[in-house]
């Protein structure tokens, strides 16, 4: 038995095939023109998510380079500024060699006493110097206002220690520890501190430096000086305690040893004069110690011995200080090396996810056009095949 297709079934169906046909060749146009092989998830499903993927990755690391870019100009700024206060500090140290001169007069060392103030103004302009942006470089994990504050007692640290930092995934900083940086240097010689007494005029005490790491005690140590029949002898406690030197011979700028610390005492102390050495702290102030040091040269009628005292200590303590701000500033330069990697890793990183990105969803070019090529001839076959079964029927063969 066979069936009958009618004419009108046969112009229905030659025209469903012409509309596929049409249509196959417009997505493929369109995807031509787009570049895209997949333009929306239905056209692959499992592409369309590694696309996704990928584009998210992208993105990703876009958000992580303006990071690192934050962070290379916090830490480039920063490392300028601490280079430009190792500068002034070198001008303050070249200003308390100066002050030792024996010849200098009260109004010369009071004339440097004005340019150690010029320094620390400038100095404390320098801590408080901003990214251009409003945030303070030294202002550690947050400062509202100037971290660093000149109040009555000297200059104070308003900011929260500690620093700002990028998302985890770089994990850099964006702020220095001001604190860290200008607050808290080692005193003394870093293990330990000397110092005279007040009301010591005629003696002073050097830095001195460890001569047995092993015998150190941590203990805080006292030389009590006295003064009979012409010999000068001391003492010395062990926290307030009597040790087994009680009467030792005193020979001026000769080493004195205290379990495993060396250093030495010139002059002439006189009976009752006392000299502490005790362990290192982190608590120096690089403006406290200028403070200090232009408070001592505006002082009249020192003596050689408390002149000698206070240009010791000045510049030990002006030297700890750009000791520990070099430190931080060298830090800051290996920052920038790992920002410089950590830039070439996010372009690594955003290259793979535009590479399979790519992959998953772009136009192989030749393969496109050699389809669309296909498709263009197959449209072409189609119309005029039904151009031609358009004109077979049966009243047109009766008119023949």
């Amino acid at each position: 038995m066979s069936s009958r297709i009618s004419t009108t079934r046969v112009h229905e169906a030659g025209i469903e095939t012409l509309q596929k046909r049409q249509t196959e060749l417009a997505d493929a146009q369109e995807r031509l023109t787009s570049g895209k092989r997949v333009a929306k998830a239905s056209d692959d499903p499992a592409a369309a998510a590694r696309a996704e993927r990928a584009l998210a990755g992208e993105m990703r690391a876009q958000t992580s380079e303006r990071a690192v870019e934050a962070s290379r100009t916090a830490m480039s700024l920063s490392e300028t500024a601490m280079g430009d206060v190792v500068e002034l500090l070198q001008q303050a140290r070249e200003a308390m060699v100066a002050a030792g001169n024996a010849s200098y007069t009260d109004n010369e060392r009071k004339g440097l006493a004005e340019k150690l103030t010029s320094i620390r103004q400038q100095l404390l302009s320098v801590a408080n110097r901003t990214d251009g942006a409003g945030s303070f470089l030294f202002g550690g994990q947050g400062a509202g206002a100037a971290p660093f504050v000149d109040a009555a007692g000297g200059v104070q640290y308003r900011g929260i220690a500690g620093e700002r930092r990028t998302e985890p995934a770089t994990d850099l900083p964006l702020t220095i520890n001001g604190d860290g940086v200008f607050m808290t240097s080692l005193t003394g010689n870093g293990v330990f501190q000397t110092s005279a007494a007040a009301g010591v005029t005629q003696a002073w005490i050097d830095n001195g430096q460890v001569s047995d790491p092993s015998a150190l005690t941590g203990s805080t140590y006292t030389l009590q000086f006295s003064v009979a029949a012409g010999a000068t002898t001391y003492a010395v406690l062990e926290n307030g305690l009597p040790t087994a030197v009680t009467a030792a011979p005193y020979v001026s700028g000769r080493d004195i040893t205290v379990d495993g610390q060396t250093f030495r005492i010139s002059g002439a102390p006189a009976s009752g004069d006392q000299f502490t050495v005790q362990p290192s702290t982190a608590t120096l102030s690089v403006f406290d110690t200028l403070d200090r040091a232009i408070g001592q040269l505006g002082t009249p009628s020192r003596t050689a011995a408390q002149i000698a005292q206070g240009n010791t200590d000045a510049l030990r303590d002006i030297d700890q200080s750009m000791s520990q701000l070099q430190g931080a500033r060298a830090a800051a330069g290996e920052m920038l090396v790992r920002i410089d990697s950590e830039t070439g890793r996010l372009a690594d990183q955003k290259l793979a996810n535009q590479s399979e990105r790519s992959r998953a969803e772009d136009l192989d070019m030749t393969d496109a056009i050699s389809k669309f090529q296909s498709l263009q001839t197959g449209y072409d076959a189609a119309l005029k095949s039904y151009s031609m079964v358009q004109r077979l029927s049966l009243f047109q063969y009766l008119n023949t």
